[in-house]
This record gives C-alpha cells, sequence and structure tokens, in this order.
C-alpha cells in the first residue's frame, strides 16, 4: 500500500470514528390496542359522555376528550408493557386533534384529569381495585369515577395528598367534578353532566330536536296568523 493510499485509509477510519451517535426516539404514533366494550349499553353510555362533553366545550380547543383509547405510561417508553384504556377520560391543558391513542412519552408526560370507568360484573373488581390503584399511584389523575348502567352504581374519588378520597353526594346524588366545573348525575338510567345550576348538557342530537320542535311551534303560530313560514 502507498504512503498516500495509507493516508486516505488513516483518515477514513478517522472520521468514521468522529461522527455523532445516531438517538433513536420511541415511537409516539402508536395505534390503540383495546378491546371492544362489553355491551351496547357500556358503548353508548361511553359516547354520550364524549358527545356532551364535546358540545359543551365546542369552542374550546385546550382538551382531549375520548373513550376505550389506549393510554402506554411505559417509563421505558416501551408499547408492550404499561398500558391502559379507560373507558372515558379527559386531559386539560392540551391540543384539541384526532390520536390514534394515548402515548404520555410525546404528551410532555401528560396523564388524564378525569377518568370514568364503566363497570360492568365482570369488571367491577379490577376497574375498583387494581384500575383505582394505578389511577391514583401511577396516573396521580386528580378525579376518577365509575359508573355501572345495569344496577346505577356510581361512585367518584378526588385525589388528596397523594390518595384517593370519596366525593360526597350533592341532594341529588349527583358528583362534582372540580376538574370539569360540572356535575355527574344519573338521568334515566343514564350518566350525564349537568352544569353548577342544574342544567342538563345536551348531545348534539339532543339540542337539534329542541330547535326542530321550537321551529315547527313557530310555525304553528304564524299559521294561525295567517302567515305562510316558507312563503
Amino acid at each position: 500500500m502507498s504512503l498516500v493510499t495509507q493516508d486516505l485509509v488513516t483518515q477514513d477510519l478517522e472520521s468514521t470514528e468522529e461522527l455523532p451517535e445516531v438517538i433513536v426516539f420511541p415511537p409516539t404514533d402508536l395505534w390503540s390496542d383495546e378491546p371492544p366494550l362489553e355491551s351496547d349499553l357500556h358503548r353508548l353510555q361511553m359516547q354520550l359522555l364524549i358527545d356532551c362533553l364535546s358540545w359543551l366545550w365546542r369552542d374550546r380547543n385546550d382538551f382531549y376528550a375520548t373513550g376505550n383509547l389506549t393510554i402506554y405510561y411505559s417509563p421505558e417508553q416501551r408499547k408492550s408493557q404499561d398500558f391502559r384504556g379507560p373507558d372515558f377520560f379527559v386531559v386539560l391543558g392540551t391540543e384539541r386533534k384526532h390520536r390514534k391513542s394515548w402515548v404520555v412519552w410525546g404528551e410532555n408526560g401528560q396523564y388524564p384529569n378525569v377518568i370514568v370507568e364503566i363497570i360492568s360484573q365482570s369488571t367491577a373488581k379490577v376497574d375498583k381495585g387494581l384500575k383505582k390503584q394505578i389511577y391514583q399511584d401511577v396516573f396521580r389523575t386528580p378525579e376518577y369515577f365509575w359508573f355501572h348502567p345495569d344496577t346505577l352504581d356510581l361512585a367518584g374519588f378526588l385525589l388528596v395528598g397523594g390518595q384517593y378520597q370519596p366525593l360526597e353526594t350533592s341532594d341529588r346524588g349527583w358528583l362534582w367534578s372540580q376538574q370539569l366545573e360540572l356535575y355527574l348525575g344519573v338521568q334515566n338510567r343514564q350518566l350525564r353532566f349537568f352544569t353548577r345550576e342544574g342544567q342538563l348538557i345536551p348531545t348534539p342530537a339532543e339540542v337539534a330536536e329542541v330547535a326542530q320542535q321550537r321551529a315547527e311551534t313557530l310555525a304553528a303560530q304564524l299559521r294561525e296568523l295567517g302567515i305562510e313560514p316558507n312563503a
């Protein structure tokens, strides 16, 4: 090997040694991996909570409300361990956008502010035990609720000093959420949101129905006066 060739090889080796180490960041766009909800009753209840809160906060862009979506929270940032999928949860102070899942390490370390589990006979033990412990000790979620759509069992807990303390019910049997600034209560065998004044938070469908009824009433009144509404 000539001296020129040897120098070139030496320079190449030195350049290779000086290359910076490539840092591989864990993925943050993981797909949710939750099984279907136990029954149509559970699915409809979950969607009801999402629809009502989304309508109420339709002009806000600083929250994320969803249900049956995987939360990945592994300290090692691994998809294969440490994940849970609450039936309904709300994260405050975040961007309102569509997500495949909630990946804690890709969301500035944020966990849900509010979690609601829609329990059943087969899930009650886990929802009231293991999950409650995880939401208290790991997630540090300020408020945790559970609701049984068959028995109408409703309970709520507030994180105080690192421990969940039971919430007291109002005269109507409702539970106040400081995080949402709303009551959670049962009406017509469904878990619903209510304002501080006791007003029911409607779904978009309920809002449209009321608007339709008002329009029909107004049209009838105009016809009584001899005025054709659509003229």
